[in-house]
C-alpha cells in the first residue's frame, strides 16, 4: 500500500547555474508530497499521519519554509530540493513495515518532480 501526506511551504531561491529569468532571486509556494510504502501493523496502519507530520516538520519544512534554500543547496532545482528532502526522511521514516517510496515536489501548480530511491543514489 503507498500512504502520502502533502504540505506547502514558501521559500525564495535563484537558479545561478542557469540562464534565464530563474537565475534572479524568485520565490515559489512549494507542495510536497511524501508517500511511504509498506504494509499495515498490528494497528493497522502503515504509519501514523501524525508522527509523519511532526517528522516532516521537523526535519524538512523547519529548515526550508520561509528560507533561502541556496543556503542550502548551492543549484536549487526543484529536481535537488527533491533529493534533498529524500535524504533528510529516508532513515528516520523507516520501519519494519515501511518505507520511504517517493517525494514529489511541484514548484509551480503544473510543473513538478517525483524523486525516488533510484534517483538518490548516485546524486
Amino acid at each position: 500500500m503507498l500512504l502520502c501526506r502533502d504540505f506547502k511551504f514558501d521559500a525564495a531561491h535563484n537558479l545561478i547555474h542557469y540562464h534565464g529569468k530563474c537565475e534572479r532571486l524568485h520565490g515559489h509556494t512549494y507542495h510536497l508530497r511524501v508517500t511511504l510504502e509498506g504494509a499495515p501493523d498490528a494497528e493497522g496502519m502503515i504509519f501514523d499521519f501524525v508522527d509523519l507530520k511532526k517528522t516532516v516538520n521537523e526535519l524538512v519544512l523547519s529548515k526550508l519554509d520561509h528560507a533561502y534554500i541556496n543556503d542550502i543547496l548551492p543549484q536549487p532545482t526543484a529536481e535537488y530540493i527533491a533529493i534533498w528532502i529524500f535524504r533528510e526522511l529516508d532513515g528516520p521514516l523507516a520501519r519494519g513495515n515501511c518505507r520511504l517510496s517517493e517525494i514529489r515536489l511541484w514548484e509551480t501548480e503544473s510543473s513538478s518532480v517525483i524523486c525516488r530511491r533510484e534517483d538518490v543514489k548516485d546524486a
